[in-house]
Formats: structure tokens, sequence, C-alpha cells
């Protein structure tokens, strides 16, 4: 097997020269598929910097232990936020350390596919470009994520009749409605899991008086978290430091509680549903009461949004199979067949 100069096949963990990549940098999580073995790393997109230095000290997983337990020196930060690159030279740092982790060097130039909210703006998407080139890649193509997470949802993007997808990422939720190989009307805003945390540390502060850490809010979505009224409601006991003494307190929260918490943030995505369907065309309105809608997306595995959704606008909704792979999937299916899928992808290879 043809492997790049000083590296080692497949076994050893080199990619070989030119084996294509698929990326999904998202603000909570980053995915890499490679052509040929399929999904590699799904990390968080988390890193711990030197403060000094600027120097990359740990990402992904790595980082994520550190997260609330590092000394004044070392930061931990997210580098993109609402799906786009805040910091790029973190973000590159990062983006090289994983394609290093999946056997990806300077030395293979991989064209690479990546995944952009739809409403990014042309300088945030060049801004990803840029990233992904400096760190090897030969070409870049972008593509859309509610197309991407259509194709891994497995949806007939191909065909006359409409597909409707709602991807709940970290930083955005990505809603399309998709026909003949394109997207006929899209939204994106920039509300995703991330913004859900937040509001469970505020109200938990305003209610409660208590300070929690950004992994405590997470397990408490987890664990008792939803969208719509649960058939037995659940409790969890989270522990914080209580704001007046400084001291840690431990306070028992109901799915109720926490579903009013978070209310602000759902009711923006039941809203941008809403709205992507009531400009949809006549005629693929009557195709999605058929096909209805499919959500993906590691923040629609919060309880209840199928009932939810299907609640608020009269049509079917289901869940796809493996959700939270599902935009680098469809991205994979890109890599894996240039030639078939290359029409939706919505920008041409730089060398």
């Amino acid at each position: 097997m043809t492997t790049a100069k000083g590296g080692r096949g497949r076994r050893g963990g080199w990619a070989p020269l030119g084996r294509d990549l698929a990326i999904d940098l998202g603000t909570a999580t980053t995915q890499v598929h490679v052509r040929g073995r399929g999904v590699v790393l799904d990390e968080p997109t988390l890193v711990a910097v030197d403060a000094g230095t600027g120097r990359l000290v740990a990402a992904g997983n790595a980082a994520l232990e550190m997260l609330g337990r590092t000394p004044e020196r070392v930061l931990t930060l997210r580098p993109l936020s609402d799906g786009v690159i805040t910091d790029s030279e973190v973000t590159e740092q990062m983006l090289r350390h994983f394609l290093s982790t999946v056997g990806v060097s300077r030395l293979v130039r991989p064209r690479a596919v990546v995944c952009v909210p739809s409403a990014v703006t042309a300088v945030e998407r060049r801004a990803l470009e840029d990233a992904t080139l400096r760190c090897g890649a030969r070409g870049v193509h972008v593509l859309e994520e509610a197309m991407a997470a259509a194709i891994g949802a497995g949806l007939p993007v191909e065909s006359a009749t409409a597909s409707m997808v709602v991807d709940m990422g970290g930083g955005t939720t990505d809603v399309a409605v998709i026909s003949l190989g394109g997207v006929v009307n899209a939204r994106s805003v920039r509300t995703g899991g991330v913004e859900v945390d937040e509001a469970i540390v505020q109200a938990v502060k305003d209610q409660h008086g208590l300070l929690l850490g950004e992994r405590s809010a997470e397990d408490i979505k987890v664990r008792v978290g939803s969208v719509w009224p649960l058939a037995t409601e659940l409790t969890t006991r989270v522990r914080g430091r209580d704001l007046p003494t400084g001291l840690p307190r431990t306070i028992e929260l109901g799915s109720e509680e926490v579903r009013r918490m978070i209310e602000p943030v759902t009711a923006q995505v039941v809203e941008t549903v809403r709205l992507v369907l009531d400009v949809c065309p006549p005629e693929l309105a009557g195709d999605l009461l058929d096909a209805g809608v499919v959500l993906t997306g590691g923040g629609a595995l919060l309880r209840g949004w199928t009932e939810r959704l299907r609640h608020e606008l009269g049509v079917p909704v289901r869940l796809a199979d493996d959700p939270r792979h599902a935009v680098v999937r469809g991205a994979g299916a890109c890599v894996d067949d240039f030639s078939a899928l290359r029409r939706v992808l919505v920008s041409t290879p730089r060398s």
C-alpha cells in the first residue's frame, strides 16, 4: 500500500497519501471522517492553552478533563462560538492536533469537505477554509450542515419529493427544506446545546443562589432535561458553590423546573422551524405532511423534541438514527463518492 514518505501504513496509523477527509468542526464537538475508514474522531471542541505563550497544552477529551481544574496560567476555552471560528490561531492548533491524532500529517495532502452552518458569512466560511488549508489540505469543499445532515440521515436529497431536516448542534440549529439536490429554503439560528447549558447555569444562579460549572449544567441537561412533559418526571441532585457563603451546597432539581429554565432557548428553535414551514412552497408542503421532519444533531437527543415539534407544527417528526453523527456521515458520503454528490457542495477546491 502506498504511504506518505516517512509514514506508516494504515495499521500503524498514518493515512495513505491523498486519503480524503470530512470534518464537522462544531461549537461543541469536532468529528472527522476518513475515506475508507469512517468516523475516526469524535471529541469536544475544547482546548487548554498556556496563557503566556498561547501554546496548546491539550485538546478534545484531554482538555475536557482539565475544565474548571486548571491553574491560572492555563486557560480552557472553545475556539468556536455559534458555529464559527472566533480564534483562528487556536483553532488551527487544535485542528492540526486532531488530524495528527487520526494519522494525517502535513506530508499527507488530502482533499477535505468541511461543514458550515447555513447562515455563515463569506468571511466566516473563508476563515474555516484557510484554517483547513494551513493544516495541510490540498483543496477544501464546503457543505452546508443541513444538507450534510439530510444525507447522513438517509433522506432522498436528489428526489423531487421534499425532505425537511432540523439539525440541532452545539452552537447553531439549522433548518432546511431540500429537493432535487438543493436547499429550497433554510434558516439558521445561533442557538444550540451550549445556550441550553448557559440558560441552566444562569437560572440556577438566579433562583437558587448556586454557582454551577459548565460540566455540571450539561450533566443536568442530560439527566433531567426535556422540552415536553414526561410520563414520569425526573429529579437529580446538583452540587455547586453557594453564592452568599462561598461554601459547597447541594440542591435537588426536577425536570419540570429545568424545562422552564430552558424554555426561552427551545422556543427560538421551535419558531425557526415554524418560519421555514410557513414559507415552504405549497407543492413541497404537501410532501412534508407525508414525509415529515427529521431531527439530527446532539441537541435532538434532549427528551421530548419529537413530541414538542409534532404538537407545535402538526406534521410527523422523527429522530434520525445516530443523530449525533448525521452531519459527519453526510459529509463523509461526499468524500467517499465525490462524483455522485459533487453538486451538493457549495464551493470548489483551491490549490
